[in-house]
Formats: C-alpha cells, structure tokens, sequence
C-alpha cells in the first residue's frame, strides 16, 4: 500500500480524509450474498413419518414418541440419564484435542478478521533519520554553512490511505469474515461429532458386555448339559459321540469370548481417544445397556429448519458467502486503485535545530492507477472466482440432500429397530422356554442330543440378536439427534464454547 502523510494544513489532510470516507459508501464491486432458501419440502421420508414406534416388554424396549414442536436440548446425551456417560462427555470436551485445535482454528480466523479491517483504516508512521554525509568539493554544499562534511537529521510523520472506492477492500474482509463464521460452524461440528462418537462408543461397549453376558449364560447352560450327557453316558443311556459332540460345542461357544474381549478393549481404547486421555491410563467409565434410559420422546424439527440446525450446512453456505465475496474482490481489481498521501516533517542539521524556524516540510498527493493490459490475469481470476462460486453452491446443494438422508435414515432405523427388538424379544423367550423343555425331555430320555443341541444354538442366536436390536436402538436415537443438529443452538453463548472467544 502506498504511504500517505499528514499534512502542514489541517484542512487539506481533514478534506482528504472526507474524501476518503465517502468513496467508503459506494457500492461494493460483485454480487450481494443473501442467505439461501430452505428447501420446499415438507417431511423427510417418501412416506409419512410415523407417531410412535413400536414396543417391547424389556428395559429399552418402550415406544418412542415423534414431536415435531419438541426442540433439542443442547446436552442432548442426558436423556439417557447415565452420570457415567455425562461425566465423560464431560471430560472430552475439555482435552480432546480436536475440540481445541477447532477452537484454536476459530480464534485464528477471527483475528485474521480484525487484522484486515485495519485496512479500511489510515495507516501512520513516525519515523527519525539521522545520517552523516559527505559532499564532493566539485559540488556546492546544500547545508547552509557551506560544509562538505555535515549531519542531517529528518524526522517525520506520515499517514497513508488506500481508498476503498469500488470495495475491493470490503469485500476481502467480507469473505474473511464468512471463512470465520465457517470455522465458527466448524466447531459446532466437532462438538456434534465428539459427542455423538463418545454416545455411539459407550452403546457399543454396552452391547459388547451384554453380548458377552449372553456368552457366559450360554457356556453355563452348555456345561449344564454337558454334565448331564456325561450322567447319562456312564448310565448307558447316550451314546459317547453325543458327549463329545456337546463338549465340542461348548469350545465353539467358548471361542466367542476372546473376539468380544478384542472389541470391548478396542472400544475402551477408542473412549481413551475420544476423552483425551492415552490408552494407557484409566478409564473409569463403563456401559452397560441396563444402565441407559431409552429417550421416549424424540424430536423431528421441520424439515425446513434443518438448514438453520446443521453445523455441516450452516459451514457450507460461509463458504459460498466467502465464495461470492472473492467474485467481488476479484472484480474490484480490474478497477482503478486511488490512493492518497500526505506527510509532514523536519529536517535539520543539528538535532537542537529540529525545531527551530524553517526547518519544516510537507506533501500531500494521490495517486491514481488502472489496469490497462496484464496478459487477461485479472479477467480470467474473476473468471476463476465465478467458478469458484458455482462448486460452493454444488457442494452446498450436497450437503444438504446429505442432511436429509441422514435424518431420513435415523428415521427408518428407529422405527426398524423397535419391530426388531419386538420381535427379538418374542424370540428369545420363545428360544429360551424351548430350551428349557428341551433339557427336561432330554433328562428323561425323550429326545435325542441333536434336539438339544439345536435348541441351544436356536437360543444363542435369539439372545444375541436380542442384544444387538436393543443397542441398536440406543445408537440409532443417539443418531438421530446427531442428524438434527444436536441442539447447538440451546447451549450457553450460542453454542460458541470457543475458549478466550465470545
């Protein structure tokens, strides 16, 4: 930028600065951004949403409720009502370190904000200059003592001013402020994220130790039997291939220990991870699905507020807003750039005459610059800049069906989910009280070995699938609120929890 000065005449630097501040005014070069249109859409499955799910006579097996009105609370992970679950949401979100380098992210954008709006601004200088010069004999001295060899001291003040008449300037900060308002965004997403993970990681531990618990019920029932068999052996009433046909398959139902240990320590990891913490240390949190309360009421926001409630597409359109300021920024360079200059100053060759009478200097000027041939640089960057604005829109529209799908998606598996687990639960009795008959013909010697063994892998399949539709339940809720937004908005400052930020 050019350096401007301030001149001896208030009045000129005064109607310089006017001036200045009223090309401030014009319009700025470039389209206006305005706030895109929610999409016309009225619900997010080809089919009416229902009102209710479906239920089942076990713990996490309610009826769910669909409210449209129902708003999401901003620490939507208590309505399972697990302390444990809290205190670790908790704790990630004060040392996780993606939580803070999305905040550290936010801070660097505001501040490269504040940083260009200096530019809108007169920039001043003061400056002091003492040199020691010589001059050859040939030529006359310009100190008035007709020295060769004399010291010159010049001290000055200058102001300088770019003149921001066709809002280059304006709109550079305007998509300086949109990129901030992406990272604000950004960090909703993070938060949403962490949480949702920390959310999905605990169910899932929970389904493993159920799982697990179903394992070592079963290995129990199979030992059971096993003693039985081995009765029945000695007594001559089961031949010995039944015997080590049970035994073998309890060594099958055995070996699905260790791959569930494997998991259950992958996902204790894994919280590690999310809590900010090294796998290393320990972690007191545990899940279980007895633990969790199943949410009965869930909301379903109307479909045109879910542009407003997502993080991700709330993100995307800064980018197009950023997008559309650059189109301006890029067209303001193929105008004329203006700039003004003013300075004062004195001159001495003595520093005690600095001050004295005549030793004063000035200048006030401007400058006027157009671009006139630069190869086609600054059409094609305008060029560059429109296309860049149509991939910001493309990706937008994107993010927007994406959001759709998701809460589409969270819809049909919560309402899948609580048929499967009705009917896992009908089949797990049903398994079980086979199971039970079963043992009892087989003591009596009405049934052979195969029925039993038949019974028993009939009723590991109807407990584990059990477990599987009730975690699902608590994943799928869990990501539905994830796909509304998870209530950002209902949190303290905004939902900002940038730290050292408002």
């Amino acid at each position: 930028m050019t350096r401007y000065g301030s001149s001896s005449s208030p009045a000129r630097l005064w109607f310089a600065l006017a001036v200045a501040v009223a090309g401030q005014l014009g319009c700025a070069a470039g389209p206006d951004f305005h706030r895109l249109p929610a999409p016309q859409v009225d619900r997010y499955t080809a089919e009416a949403e229902p009102a209710k799910t479906a239920s089942a006579e076990v713990k996490g097996g309610e009826a769910q409720i669909l409210l449209r009105d129902m708003d999401i609370p901003g620490e939507w992970w208590t309505l399972f009502h697990s302390q444990a679950l809290n205190n670790l949401i908790a704790r990630a979100l004060k040392t996780n370190p993606d939580m803070e380098a999305a905040q550290a992210a936010l801070r660097a954008a505001r501040e490269g904000v504040a940083a260009e709006r200096g530019a809108l601004l007169p920039s001043v200088e003061a400056s002091f200059n003492p040199t020691r010069q010589s001059v050859p004999s040939a030529l006359a001295s310009p100190a008035a003592s007709g020295s060769s060899v004399y010291s010159l001291h010049t001290a000055g003040v200058s102001v300088g001013y770019t003149l921001d008449a066709f809002g280059g300037t304006r709109r550079q900060l305007e998509s300086l402020q949109a990129q901030a308002d992406y990272q604000r965004f950004q960090l909703q997403a993070a938060y949403l994220t962490l949480t949702s993970n920390v959310v999905a990681a605990a169910v899932m531990e929970a389904e493993l130790r159920g799982q697990m618990a179903a394992v070592m019920r079963l290995i129990q029932i199979q030992e059971q039997s096993l003693q039985l068999l081995r009765r029945q052996y000695e007594a001559g009433q089961v031949p010995e291939v039944d015997v080590l046909a049970e035994e073998a398959a309890l060594a099958q139902t055995r070996m699905q220990l260790p791959p569930l240990n494997k998991q259950l320590d992958q996902e204790r990891d894994l919280l590690s991870r999310l809590a900010g913490q090294f796998p290393s240390e320990t972690l007191g949190e545990q899940f279980e699905l007895a633990s969790l309360d199943l949410p009965r009421e869930l909301p379903l926001s109307l479909p045109a507020k879910l542009v407003e409630q997502r993080p991700d597409v709330r993100a995307a359109e800064e980018l197009v807003h950023a997008a559309s300021a650059d189109v301006g920024v890029a067209v303001a360079n193929r105008f004329p750039n203006i700039t003004l200059s003013a300075n004062l100053g004195l001159v001495a060759t003595a520093i005690a005459q600095l001050f004295t009478t005549g030793s004063e200097f000035w200048s006030v000027g401007g400058n006027v610059a157009q671009p006139i041939f630069q190869g086609g640089t600054l059409l094609h960057r305008q060029r560059a800049a429109e296309a860049a604005l149509s991939e910001a829109l493309a990706v937008y529209r994107g993010t927007v069906l994406t959001a759709f799908q998701n809460v589409a998606d969270a819809l049909h598996a919560v309402q899948s989910d609580a048929e499967a687990l009705q009917a896992a639960v009908d089949a797990e009795r049903a398994a079980a009280k086979s199971l039970s008959i079963t043992r009892s013909q087989l003591a009596l010697g009405d049934v052979s070995y195969l029925a039993l063994l038949n019974a028993e892998q009939t009723y590991e399949q109807a407990v584990m699938a059990k477990v599987q539709a009730l975690a699902s339940r608590y994943a799928d809720t869990a990501a539905l609120f994830q796909a509304l937004g998870g209530g950002w908005w209902n949190r303290a400052n905004g939902g900002a929890d940038e730290r050292g930020t408002s």
